[in-house]
């Protein structure tokens, strides 16, 4: 294991990655609490820092030493009128096989529950697996506070990344057209919202080739959702009321027309997010004959990230290759 008897301290104090460090863990100060001091190979007994952790900062370290990895995706002026937006950004991991540039980039999106990002587990290594499947990726660290209607300002967030790798497809040697998003959790519900109304279309961007939602919140209905009918909770992340929410594509399964071809990976025994949000957007879009794989692992609960150690490790390979047997892929 890279890094095995390293303190995850000294590994997120190296230099190189000083604007990314402190978002490790988006909105949670790591330095204050005894995670920090916490060799990689002891990290591995908490809850949730499973994975190869030590991948991932050895391959964001590679990326910072080309100084050409770190992408903000709004300006000093947008941050000063709203301070959620600093740190938002794009980080580059541009695969070695040259036949990535053929392919589609992949843009990771990690899950924290709609208060933290947590690049450490499900960013930078999952973007280091799919470098050695052969696919440049991106990992997006996007908005958790600040004001009303959240997830519409996320979705603002997809359009800068996206419009970013675009513009400059040439510099990351991508089809600027060509993507696939794999989001974990409320970042899977995030990168399914894409594909509704409130996404791409309404931003005159492209379709996703594929996406790949992780134990991925889907649904608001009782029983099921993730979140909590509060009022202000249901303000600050969808702008209105749980009954306008479930009333609009804010409710995943019933909005599923525009969707591209999706694997979605889980394990049974997730104790956060239940696995009916899975299986209702499977049961949506085989309804509307959109390609779609669903992998429910026997073992195991929410947060498995890379799924190193257990019965989904591997999951990215087989996104991958699922994904390459379609028709249209190429």
């Amino acid at each position: 294991m890279a890094y095995e008897h390293e303190t995850l301290g000294a590994l997120l104090s190296d230099a190189r990655i000083a604007p990314v460090a402190a978002d490790a863990i988006r909105r949670r100060d790591l330095k204050a609490e005894p995670l920090w001091r916490m060799t990689l190979g002891q990290l591995k007994s908490e809850h949730f820092f499973s994975g190869e952790i030590g991948l991932g900062i050895a391959r964001l370290y590679r990326a910072a030493d080309s100084e050409n990895w770190y992408f903000p995706l709004y300006s000093e002026d947008e941050c000063a009128q709203n301070a959620a937006r600093r740190g938002v950004s794009l980080v580059w991991f541009p695969s070695e096989d040259p036949a990535a540039d053929a392919r589609p980039c992949i843009l990771v999106v990690p899950g924290g529950g709609f208060v933290n990002v947590w690049n450490l587990t499900e960013g930078w290594p999952i973007a280091e697996q799919f470098n050695r499947l052969g696919y440049h990726a991106f990992i997006l660290t996007y908005q958790v506070e600040g004001g009303d209607a959240l997830l519409d300002r996320n979705m603002e967030d997809f359009a800068r990344a996206l419009r970013l790798i675009r513009d400059n497809a040439a510099r990351f040697n991508v089809n600027g057209e060509r993507y696939i998003t794999c989001g974990f959790s409320a970042g899977g519900y995030l990168v399914c919202l894409w594909n509704t109304g409130r996404g791409y279309a309404r931003f005159g961007l492209t379709k996703p080739q594929a996406v790949f939602p992780i134990y991925p919140v889907t649904s608001l209905r009782e029983g099921i959702r993730y979140v909590s009918p509060d009022d202000a909770e249901c303000r600050r992340l969808y702008g209105c009321s749980i009954g306008e929410a479930l009333a609009s594509d804010f409710e995943i399964p019933d909005h599923v027309d525009a969707f591209p071809p999706a694997a979605i990976f889980l394990a049974a025994g997730d104790e956060l997010v239940s696995p009916e949000n899975s299986r209702l957007l499977a049961a949506a879009l085989e309804r509307r004959s959109i390609p779609c794989r669903l992998e429910i692992g026997p073992t195991g609960g929410h947060g498995f990230a890379d799924g190193s150690g257990m019965c989904m490790a591997g999951w990215t390979e087989r996104a991958v290759r699922w994904y390459e047997s379609l028709p249209n892929a190429r």
